[in-house]
């Protein structure tokens, strides 16, 4: 397969996890015969610093131009930390996804057997904890319209959802709940918001169409905190753009480390795969940090386009980086491995002959088998 990535580093310790990824990607395009082309581009600070603009024109061009985009991270202290500026690195990474259509994110919680003493849960609240959220992403308060008072003293933020954006969500939420536990748990807080109560009806009428899907309610409140007590009742949660938001960063925590979580954004025919982290600014440059949630997003791009052998070659290759103690130092602080040990750790045993068959064999022969 021929696929062209747009590959967007973007900030802090974007370019450093998102080098890891690219290194396992063509690992992939190696050993199955692939062919994968990565083009550049800006985006976030990095992107406002060389065009004054957080999305320039070229990089939106060419993202709409690829079969899908490979995003590292975004932001940075000297605009997080100015409430005055009126150009931030996040409004790219928002216009993108409109830009793009992608109104699904799709981030997948799951406990590592192997790391499961490394989460700060207790270990019996956490077993067999296996969901993913669903998360609308191109509308909500996040997208509505912005007010703030001539003195500063008032602000609003307009929150409004229609049938349509919910609906074409809750369809892609059914489906894989259909090819999951067939358990779908809408968050919202229809006790007190109208734009929560108009999602409770349409997922509501749209789940009697999936009969085989059992459909279950929590307020936002509540599924925070079930979160945290029983994390492996859930299997699909679907939810507004600003709860899931919050709820997925909080179902890092189960895992024992952001640096863990991969995500994939979605639209009709756009496709972005990045890390739920931020750009960790403290620990950039210092080799630190933890690439396997950009290295899964990977993954994640794989199956998207239904190269599933090739998708599970990758999490093979991190669960035996895992197993091994091949990790960061947010997993082990012992550890002297550092985000290009690991990402070349995972990229050099994606070809492993133990692993699964269909590899390159002439290659393999030949010490060839993988890119590092």
């Amino acid at each position: 397969m021929k696929l062209k990535i747009a590959l967007l580093p973007g900030d802090g310790i974007g370019p450093e996890v998102a080098a890891q990824a690219v290194a396992c990607l063509q690992a992939v395009e190696e050993a199955f015969g692939h062919q994968f082309e990565f083009t550049k581009a800006p985006v976030g600070a990095i992107a406002i610093d060389q065009t004054g603009n957080p999305l320039p024109d070229d990089t939106l061009e060419l993202c709409k131009q690829s079969d899908a985009v490979l995003f590292g991270a975004i932001g940075d202290p000297k605009y997080d930390n100015d409430p005055e500026s009126k150009v931030r690195p996040e409004q790219g990474l928002l216009r993108l996804r409109k830009e793009l259509g992608l109104f699904s994110n799709i981030r997948p919680v799951k406990v590592f057997p192997t790391l499961i003493d490394k989460s700060p849960l207790r270990k019996e609240r956490i077993e067999n904890t296996d969901f993913v959220i669903y998360r609308e992403l191109t509308g909500g308060i996040y997208f509505g319209e912005k007010f703030l008072s001539e003195d500063g003293n008032t602000a609003s933020d307009l929150c409004i959802y229609s049938e349509e954006e919910i609906s074409r969500i809750a369809h892609l939420a059914f489906k894989a709940a259909k090819g999951r536990r067939k358990k779908l748990t809408l968050v919202d807080k229809a006790n007190v918001l109208e734009s929560s109560r108009l999602w409770r009806r349409v997922v509501t009428r749209i789940g009697e169409s999936y009969p085989d899907v059992e459909l279950h309610y929590l307020f936002v409140d509540n599924a925070a905190m079930q979160m945290i007590l029983n994390p492996s009742q859930f299997d699909v949660i679907l939810t507004e753009n600003m709860f899931g938001d919050i709820l997925s960063d909080e179902g890092s925590v189960i895992g024992g480390s952001i640096g863990l979580l991969p995500s994939a954004s979605v639209g009709e025919s756009s496709a972005m795969f990045e890390p739920i982290h931020g750009s960790y600014p403290q620990a950039t440059g210092k080799n630190i940090a933890n690439p396997i949630a950009s290295i899964l997003s990977a993954a994640m791009l794989l199956d998207h386009f239904g190269l599933d052998e090739e998708a599970a070659a990758v999490v093979r290759s991190v669960n035996k980086a895992l197993k091994k103690g091949m990790v960061t130092p947010d997993l082990d602080p012992k550890s002297k491995h550092g985000t290009d040990d690991v990402g070349q750790f995972i990229a050099g045993h994606i070809s492993d002959s133990d692993d699964f068959k269909g590899l390159n064999q002439e290659n393999i022969g030949l010490g060839k088998s993988t890119i590092i």
